[in-house]
């Protein structure tokens, strides 16, 4: 019951953009070149992007974890599931900083994707971790997309999105290493297809 209450906690703070980060934003203290309103305007709608992967990765890992039957790979979910709550918390900022919001769909992203953790971790635990292993490969080429994309003045956000991906990368090796299946091709491009629909979206909404 206590993890269920907690799971609620967090998944309502995810929703509402109140997370708060343990570690300090990688973005303190660089200050970067002043943006033109595209700019501001563009780079705004691409942190709200990653925003939302952030909402969708803590409700994948609350999925996950419930349903998770081994210790270790609960722990590790758990233990990663707090690295994405500092990027959340850090992209939330960045947006406020821009003049942005965040998007007006949350609630439905948070959904989604915690019915799509819970449904991989029930298949067992190495499904589970080739399910997260995938996501975060998808997510680091989503991320160094969004370095090429960001503008070169915005060293802020390009800032925040470099440390963000080398956490991916850790999170990646961490589900290899635990043993993560290899998920099937079909698997893996449905998974694209739903990424690419959900930042299309979320750029504008």
């Amino acid at each position: 019951m206590d993890r269920l209450v907690s799971g609620f906690d967090r998944a309502l703070r995810a929703v509402a953009g109140v997370a708060e980060s343990r570690r300090p934003s990688p973005a303190a203290g660089v200050q970067g070149e002043a943006l033109s309103p595209q700019e501001r305007d563009h780079s705004a709608a691409l942190m709200r992007v990653n925003h939302v992967g952030e909402v969708c990765a803590q409700a994948l890992y609350e999925g996950q974890a419930l349903v998770a039957r081994n210790d270790v790979v609960r722990h590790s979910l758990s233990q990663a599931a707090e690295e994405e709550r500092d990027h959340l918390a850090w992209c939330a900022a960045r947006i406020d900083e821009l003049g942005g919001r965040a998007s007006l769909l949350n609630p439905l992203w948070y959904l989604g994707s915690f019915a799509m953790g819970a449904g991989a971790g029930l298949l067992g635990d190495r499904w589970n971790l080739a399910f997260l292993a995938e996501t975060e490969r998808q997510v680091e080429e989503h991320l160094t997309g969004h370095l090429q994309d960001l503008p070169e003045s915005d060293e802020r956000s390009r800032k925040l999105v470099e440390v963000m991906r080398a956490d991916e990368a850790k999170h990646r090796q961490t589900a290899i290493a635990l043993g993560a299946a290899q998920l099937p091709e079909p698997v893996k491009v449905a998974m694209r297809l739903a990424a690419r629909v959900m930042t299309t979206v979320s750029y504008r909404v």
